[in-house]
Formats: structure tokens, C-alpha cells, sequence
């Protein structure tokens, strides 16, 4: 099943909605979804469940031994028994319950999820299912664990570039929103990608402004973000030379903004084992031929998870000035780039080796 009709079948059960909501978090988007539409119709939600179930299951991230699926009350039941069905183990599921004599800031008493139907017992392994996940808990879940490994910047990406207009395009406005409420949690500067100028007021609380491959030489666009007085990032193109990518930072800093920064996330070459080729002589030559600090992002370069961690020691043992790290708290559900996407135990196992080789070379 394709992401195109995936998200037909979400329109036609009147479960996607666009326009202008403001959720209950209190953000904005330009999309609501209320999956209690496509969960009316059994068929329609087999069908989706089973998608799901078993991408997950290719994965290979779910183990070897599953012995059933819990499930949040009272909307993630139905997701849980038909994923059930899909791995033929049983299925259980977590009420919530009164926390105490807790209240919170209105007075109104504080749940929490407890078992209170059903037993698990110590040992069994559980695959948890949730008919739909928000307030973007799961990404402060994730910034926390990495700040606590040594991370001292959040990149999000909001708009979202992609080759195919299918693909998952990133959450825009609310995605920002979700980055700035990290922000504010953590205390960590964001940055994130900007698409076109016209979006630019959007960005006024982003620390820093990336821009993406594709953009390099988007010359309209460099000029203005020259004009700003935030730091660029600014991405080597697929297929540029390092003289090129200093004549597109040239156009940001002859406009009077000189805080520029250079990435090197990989170029596309005759090879095809890699999502891209890492070009890790890019750092040592940038820093012979001008003053501004080089990045390296071993993510998009490798596209994958494996060889990140090694891609990272050796742009660290080049004389990279920092790394851009991909990282998820669950790669296999992630809208985009999970196969590239390291768990918040693994950035820290990475961070720990980066940080010893720092430690030699500086």
C-alpha cells in the first residue's frame, strides 16, 4: 500500500481534514486527524492495521518473540486487536485511572494508564499500539535522553523536501511549533530548514536556519537569508563542488550576514551501496580555503543506521567542527528517514567514542 492511498483512505472516511485547527495542545495546524473516522469502517482499518503490522514486522525491530500487544483505552483497543490478529497473539489493553490524590493546575484530578483488567507477567515482550500519537510527547521524549548523552542542538525538520510529492512532506507550521515547544523544554537552540522566503516569518524563533541540498544555489533565497541576522547552515548540493558551495555562502554574507555555517552530508556518485558518498577530504580542504566552521551530517550521507556511528569518529578524526545526527526513539515508525536514524542508547554510545577522539586530536 502506497502512502498516496494510504492517505485516500483517510480523506474518504472523513478522517483527514484540512484547513485552520487549533489543537488541543494549544498549536496550530493546517491538517486535523481524527482516526476514530477510519476505525468506523472494520475493512478500511484491517486493511491499514495490517500495512502497519507488518512493515514493522520487516523491519525486523519487533524481535523475534512477540507474546501479545497492549493498548491505551480507549481508542488504540481497536489498533490493538487487529495487529494482534496480523502477529496471532493476544491483546491487552491499559485504562486510566486517577493518580493519587494529584491534581493539576484547574483543579482537575491527574491520570495515569494502569492495568487494571489484566495481568502481564515479568519476561513477556509486548509490541504497544497507539491509534494515534500528539502534542509531540514523543519528541521530548527523544531531546532529553540525547541532551542528557551530550547533544547541544536540536535540528527538526518542519518542511520537508522530498524527491516524490507523495512522500511525507513534514508538519510545517505545526512542526515549527512542536520545535519550539522542544526548545523551550530543553533548552536547546533549534534548527531546522527552510523551503522558500515566504515562510520566513515562521522562523523568527529558530535559532538557527538550515538550508537543504536542494537550495544550495537558490541565489534569491541565499540573498535574503544574508539580510537576516540568524546563523545559516548551508548544505553542500548533491552534485557541487566545495568552490561552488563557497560562492552560494558568498551570497549570504555579501548581504551582510557572515554567520554562515558549511555542511558536508554527502555528494551522489557511480556508487550505490550508500545513499550518498561522504566526502570527508571536504573538511580539511573547506578549512584550508576560508574561515567558516565545517559540520558533517553522516546521516543523510550513509542512509544508513550502521554506519553512521563510524562515519561520525572518522569526520570527528578529520577536524570537523560538529556533527548533525539523525535520531529517533523508535526508527521503524518514523514518517521518514528511520533507516538512517539512530535510538537515543545508540547516539550515546556514539557521542561517548566522538568525544574520546575529540579528546586526542584537540
Amino acid at each position: 500500500m502506497t502512502e498516496k492511498q494510504v492517505i485516500k483512505h483517510f480523506e474518504e472516511t472523513g478522517a483527514l481534514l484540512t484547513g485552520h485547527f487549533e489543537l488541543r495542545s494549544k498549536l496550530h495546524s493546517d491538517r486535523y486527524f481524527q482516526c476514530a473516522n477510519v476505525l468506523r469502517y472494520p475493512r478500511i482499518a484491517e486493511k491499514l492495521c495490517k500495512e502497519v503490522t507488518l512493515r514493522a514486522v520487516k523491519s525486523g525491530k519487533l524481535g523475534k518473540r512477540i507474546d501479545g500487544v497492549i493498548s491505551p483505552a480507549v481508542g488504540g483497543i481497536l489498533v490493538g486487536h487487529e495487529v494482534a490478529r496480523v502477529l496471532n497473539v493476544k491483546c491487552v489493553f491499559a485504562e486510566k485511572v486517577q493518580d493519587g490524590d494529584k491534581k493539576d493546575a484547574t483543579g482537575k484530578p491527574v491520570t495515569k494508564l494502569a492495568m487494571r483488567r489484566f495481568a502481564l507477567k515479568k519476561g513477556e515482550r509486548y509490541v504497544v499500539a497507539e491509534d494515534v500519537v500528539t502534542k509531540g510527547g514523543r519528541v521530548q521524549e527523544t531531546i532529553d535522553l540525547v541532551k542528557a548523552a551530550g547533544a547541544t542542538l536540536l535540528r527538526g525538520g518542519a518542511f520537508k523536501p522530498r524527491t516524490s510529492p507523495y512522500a511525507f512532506q513534514g508538519l510545517k507550521d505545526a512542526g515549527i511549533q512542536l520545535l519550539l515547544k522542544a526548545k523551550k523544554a530543553s533548552g536547546l537552540p533549534i534548527i531546522t530548514e527552510i523551503m522558500n522566503t515566504r515562510a520566513l516569518e515562521l522562523f523568527e524563533d529558530v535559532d538557527i536556519i538550515q538550508v537543504g541540498a536542494r537550495n544550495m544555489q537558490n541565489f534569491d533565497m541565499l540573498q535574503e537569508l544574508g539580510k537576516t541576522k540568524k546563523p545559516i547552515l548551508l548544505k553542500r548540493g548533491l552534485a557541487n563542488t566545495l568552490q561552488e558551495l563557497l560562492m552560494s555562502a558568498e551570497y549570504i554574507m555579501s548581504e551582510g550576514n557572515e554567520q554562515v555555517i558549511l555542511c558536508e552530508r554527502g555528494i551522489r556518485t557511480f556508487e550505490t551501496a550508500t545513499r550518498n558518498t561522504l566526502d570527508l577530504s571536504a573538511v580539511s580542504v573547506l578549512h584550508e580555503m576560508s574561515h567558516l566552521p565545517v559540520v558533517v551530517d553522516p546521516s543523510h550521507a550513509t542512509g544508513k543506521a550502521k554506519l553512521v556511528a563510524p562515519m561520525a569518529a572518522a569526520a570527528t578524526a578529520a577536524g570537523a567542527d560538529g556533527l548533525m545526527i539523525e535520531v529517533h526513539n523508535n526508527p521503524a515508525c518514523a514518517l521518514c528517514d528511520g533507516a538512517q536514524s539512530l535510538t537515543p542508547a545508540q547516539f550515546a554510545v556514539m557521542q561517548e567514542k566522538v568525544q574520546r577522539i575529540r579528546e586526542v586530536i584537540v
